[in-house]
């Protein structure tokens, strides 16, 4: 108990000696800064709202695209008597794109000359005339050493069709 009396003596004791002592000059210093007039600040500068572009041509056909004459089209459309035939059984490489397909050889067989065209899953199909290949109803025309030749039936955007000629090449290798 007397131990205890003694620590909050001394504690108290060097309480009071950290109290003590002239702070007249922190005094006088802070009532220097607080005479010296307030500064002033700049108001924020105003901007002029902003304005969003509309961009009204975006309807339009584009500059880099060529001219279209819709009523030349719409005439050709009602002449042509193109049109795939639907009711066709699809053959096995109508159901890749065609630019997924390559000509890898040929094969001559009975006197007929087939092409070897190898699918996108790296299996090699024997193709003859009268075929059908791609997704756009090509049909082989012609099969030489060196190309097929073949005639795509495309849609010509107003609902009618045109044919389209494409030619598969034969691939070498590197």
């Amino acid at each position: 108990m007397l131990l205890r009396i003694f620590v909050l003596c001394v504690f108290a004791l060097s309480l009071s000696a950290c109290g003590g002592g002239d702070h007249s000059d922190l005094r006088q210093f802070i009532q220097q800064v607080k005479d010296k007039p307030a500064g002033r600040i700049e108001p924020i500068p105003t901007y002029p709202p902003y304005e969003s572009y509309i961009y009204s041509s975006a309807s339009n056909r584009s500059p880099f695209d060529k001219p279209v004459d819709i009523q030349r089209r719409i005439h050709a459309k009602a002449d042509s008597n193109v049109r795939p035939d639907f009711n066709r059984t699809k053959e096995f490489l109508e159901s890749f794109d065609i630019a997924g397909l390559a000509m890898v050889g040929t094969l001559r067989k009975g006197g007929a000359l087939w092409a070897l065209v190898r699918d996108p899953s790296g299996g090699i199909h024997r193709v003859a005339p009268g075929n059908y290949v791609g997704k756009n109803h090509g049909k082989v025309m012609m099969v030489d050493n060196t190309k097929i030749e073949l005639i795509e039936i495309v849609s010509d955007g107003l609902d009618g069709w045109l044919e389209r000629p494409r030619v598969l090449a034969l691939v070498e290798k590197d």
